[in-house]
């Protein structure tokens, strides 16, 4: 059973990473979405309230959160033999290069990293980009091209309070 761990902020979950979990959905038989707590960023939204976008994105897949633990020891903690990594760009890989000789040179080879590039339409979104695009008027058609509807509406919600 060839199991993988995606993990990122996923506030908000953009089309992006849609696009690389429905992509590891379809080499992997179980895919772990798991959203970590990073301590550099103020979240819009809760670790639950993610779960709840995702889950109503997925359905199938694990969701679940990790904070103060390297990705690497929660993907063995998970019973993963695979971690997923979305590459946007040449700063992404040089980054992602990086973590993966870290990882290395932490556990060894007990767990392979997979890169997954994104088509050129989701290639350059990131959850800080959608973040920033919201305020101006008309805000809402201008966001809606990069995440999913529900997305979206729980954006809308935010925003209106």
């Amino acid at each position: 059973m060839k199991r993988a761990l995606i993990a990122g902020t996923f506030d908000p979950i953009t089309n992006g990473h849609v696009e690389v979990i429905n992509t590891a959905l379809d080499i992997f038989d179980e895919v772990v979405v798991a959203i970590g707590v990073n301590p550099d960023k103020k979240p819009m939204f809760s670790i639950e309230e993610r779960k709840e976008m995702i889950n109503s994105i997925f359905g199938s897949v694990d969701v679940v959160s990790f904070e103060g633990k390297f990705q690497i020891d929660f993907a063995l903690e998970m019973g993963c033999q695979f971690i997923i990594r979305g590459i946007r760009n040449q700063n992404d890989f040089e980054y992602e290069k990086t973590i993966r000789n870290i990882n290395s040179d932490m556990r060894g080879e007990v767990v392979r990293m997979v890169y997954l590039i994104p088509r050129r339409k989701n290639a350059e979104i990131s959850s800080s980009m959608v973040k920033g695009l919201i305020g101006p008027r008309g805000w809402e058609d201008v966001v809606e091209k990069y995440v999913p509807q529900i997305v979206l509406e729980k954006l809308e919600e935010k925003c209106l309070r």
